[in-house]
């Protein structure tokens, strides 16, 4: 599940530009930005909208967004296996573990459910030094989909129980948090899911960058919405 830095990815192509789309669903045709380019970037305030699509054999998908808290996609994914794309909104703390303060994240979503050519999680993605070491906290996923490495244990961490599963994926650690009772709508402490990575001495006092939520989509065939419908992250 490693993914192509984004910034490289914004050297690599030029940022898209509202307009600058093909056919695109009815959201971004009223949206504030849209765009259909595989690394369309959207700067709002603190926080960056990435289309992301970074993986291989994928198919076409439009991101719209009226703000960082209001945004999503229409993704046609072929299906088959390998994550496509991860379009997501990020921000960047950069503070180390130890010192990163009370961050908590709230969101609803709505997402297409599941069935056949579905396979995608919802999921916040938390990278420390730089993308040395990748925290995924999963929050809602389809049967067809799992974390990288093995089970260790359950925990409850900022009021919530999670099935926590510990890999590499070549690349860079993957600490993976997978919420035992799914939700689309909530709230997330990040704090304490990467305090205890510490103090178990899972992961050094890494410094947090990017804080990302959005969706790893495997397969949408046929094209299916994505969205946000409001987003929250106290720092």
């Amino acid at each position: 599940m490693r993914r192509r830095s984004l910034l490289t990815a914004a050297l690599a192509a030029p940022l898209a530009t509202a307009g600058a789309v093909g056919a695109l669903q009815s959201p971004a045709q009223a949206a504030t930005w849209s765009s259909s380019d595989r690394w369309g970037t959207w700067q709002n305030g603190a926080y960056t909208l990435y289309n992301n699509i970074w993986g291989s054999g994928y198919g076409p998908q439009s991101i719209w967004a009226n703000s960082y808290s209001n945004w999503g996609v229409w993704s046609n994914q072929p299906n088959t296996g390998g994550i496509k794309s991860y379009p997501n909104v990020s921000y960047t703390l950069g503070r180390t573990v130890s010192s990163m303060g009370n961050v908590s994240s709230s969101f609803n979503a709505t997402v297409p459910g599941s069935g056949s050519g579905l396979a995608y999680n919802t999921t916040y993605d938390v990278w420390g030094n730089g993308h040395a070491h990748e925290i995924m906290i999963w929050t809602q996923w389809t049967s067809n989909v799992g974390p990288i490495g093995g089970y260790v244990t359950n925990v409850n961490l900022g009021g919530r129980n999670w099935n926590y599963h510990q890999g590499h994926n070549g690349a860079n650690p993957v600490y993976s948090f997978m919420a035992t009772s799914q939700f689309t709508s909530g709230t997330v402490n990040i704090t304490p899911i990467c305090q205890w990575l510490v103090n178990q001495g899972r992961m050094p006092n890494v410094r947090i960058d990017q804080i990302q939520l959005g969706w790893e989509i495997t397969s949408s065939a046929g094209g299916r919405d994505f969205r946000i419908n409001s987003y929250s992250l106290t720092t």
